[in-house]
């Protein structure tokens, strides 16, 4: 008497079984090898379009565009102009935030984003701004701790 298979609703096991039981067995161990193998070509993609922790400033900041996106969404419609202008003054702020060292970049890293946030609320209209004011209150209030947002607050 053959063994009987409780996986395969009892069937037989043949040679038949076994063999297609071992070609999906190596399919999926072929199909996870390579969901593995494709991780660090996904996360250098992710890096490329400032997605990942690399991309954007290389510190896990967001790319200009970004950083519009989400200003857009907190204070509404931004015209062209506006944007650019924007978009300026954040791609000036990255360059001197990458020109520093790392030791710098924490003396001098928040001053540099203060005067960036003063810069992008003169770009608003009043009630722009005041909803940006709202933005960063409500950011200081997240970030708790020592320093927690300090004066980061519409940039006044």
């Amino acid at each position: 008497m053959r063994a009987r298979c409780p996986a395969a609703g009892g069937a037989k096991i043949t040679p038949a079984l076994v063999t297609a039981m071992k070609i999906r067995s190596l399919l999926l161990r072929l199909v996870a090898l390579g969901c593995v193998a494709a991780l660090p070509a996904l996360n250098a993609q992710d890096a490329k379009k400032g997605r990942g922790p690399g991309g954007g400033g290389g510190r896990g900041m967001m790319s200009a565009e970004q950083r519009i996106e989400r200003l857009e969404e907190a204070v509404g419609k931004l015209t062209d102009a506006q944007k650019a202008k924007i978009k300026d003054i954040y791609a000036k702020t990255s360059e001197k935030m990458q020109a520093l060292s790392d030791d710098e970049r924490r003396e001098k890293g928040m001053e540099l984003m203060r005067d960036s946030g003063r810069a992008v609320r003169a770009v608003l209209t009043e009630e722009q701004q005041k909803k940006y004011d709202e933005m960063m209150a409500q950011m200081g209030q997240g970030r708790g701790g020592p320093g927690g947002g300090g004066g980061r607050k519409g940039g006044n």
